[in-house]
């Protein structure tokens, strides 16, 4: 059954990693355009900052505090929506976790962890959401990497978790369609986000975390997840290196992995010699109760992507970009 999504201004949305970075911008650009939201974070001091920003504006928003790794929260994210709103009609999967280091640093417990969070955390979220809106019809968003595509070093659990998000979504997708869902599943595949993932990461490198260049704002990821929320779409890439970085992989894979070891080990470290040592928000919120989209950084942050702003808008007579063949 194809799926027919309610303008924003219509929609109730439940937003997880709302209290920084993407989450957030995606939380603001959505309460703009008239979306009633649920909010989801750890931070349990920035999601009220946030639903007072918001109900400043006129527009209404409900908080709660959860870990998207422990299925029972994610049960009662649902239960909480059903019961102020009625109903959701779109679930973000955004809340992530990250860790930087060499594959051998990190613990068993650290990765097992990012892993409840990034991966689980989707599944969670993705089942509880279809219980739901397989009576109702809706969108289930989640918010992947270009990196779910390809790898890097010096982040080789992330990547993993990514990959796993891929072929997760990919296949609930197909299983989905042939029970007749009224369900649009998109995956969307960023490239650098100037968010709060590396202030908030765990680190054993030499130096404080960067992001390969170029580097974009949470916004521009915002306004795909919105555009998904409206127009069903399979797979939306944000930011140019989401396409060139996976198809020069897969054409050649050998040269992307020389090109990736001499210099992605460097890009993902910043010149100032001063290492903080912190173990990050694996385990609990990093947040301190303030809302913050991205953090200060030397060089440019892009405010848009051509390519994604064309691919998500590009008249879709065949249903091309809901099977991916743009995407």
């Amino acid at each position: 059954m194809k799926p027919e999504l309610k303008p924003l201004s219509e929609q109730v949305m439940v937003i997880t990693g709302a209290s920084s970075g993407i989450g957030l911008a995606t939380a603001r650009a959505a309460a703009e355009r008239g979306a009633r939201l649920v909010l989801v974070s750890r931070d349990e001091a920035a999601l009220q900052a946030l639903v007072d920003e918001l109900g400043q504006g006129q527009h209404e928003a409900i908080a709660v505090t959860a870990d998207v790794g422990v299925e029972a929260d994610v049960r009662r994210v649902a239960e909480r929506a059903l019961a102020h709103f009625g109903r959701f009609d779109t679930w973000v999967n955004n809340a992530g976790v990250s860790l930087f280091g060499l594959i051998e640093q990190p613990t068993m417990a650290e990765n097992r962890r990012l892993f409840d969070t990034n991966f689980w955390g989707v599944v969670h979220g993705a089942l509880t959401a279809r219980a739901h809106l397989r009576q109702h019809g809706g969108a289930i968003i989640t918010v992947g990497s270009m990196l779910s595509d390809m790898s890097i070093p010096m982040q080789g659990m992330y990547c993993a978790s990514k990959h796993a998000v891929k072929g997760f979504i990919n296949s609930l997708r197909m299983e989905s369609e042939h029970a007749g869902d009224p369900i649009s599943y998109t995956l969307v595949k960023p490239a650098s986000v100037n968010s709060m993932l590396t202030q908030h990461a765990r680190n054993y490198m030499e130096k404080e975390p960067d992001l390969p260049p170029p580097v974009y704002a949470p916004r521009v990821v915002a306004d795909a997840i919105l555009q998904a929320a409206e127009h069903p779409l399979r797979d939306v890439r944000v930011g140019e290196p989401a396409v060139a970085g996976p198809s020069f992989a897969f054409l050649a894979p050998g040269m992307t992995d020389m090109v990736l070891r001499t210099f992605a080990i460097d890009l993902q470290q910043k010149d100032e010699s001063d290492h903080r040592s912190h173990n990050g928000n694996l385990f609990a919120s990093a947040g301190d109760g303030s809302l913050q989209e991205s953090e200060e950084r030397k060089g440019m942050t892009f405010q848009h992507s051509p390519y994604t702003e064309v691919v998500t808008r590009l008249p879709d007579p065949f249903g091309l970009l809901r099977k991916g063949w743009r995407a």
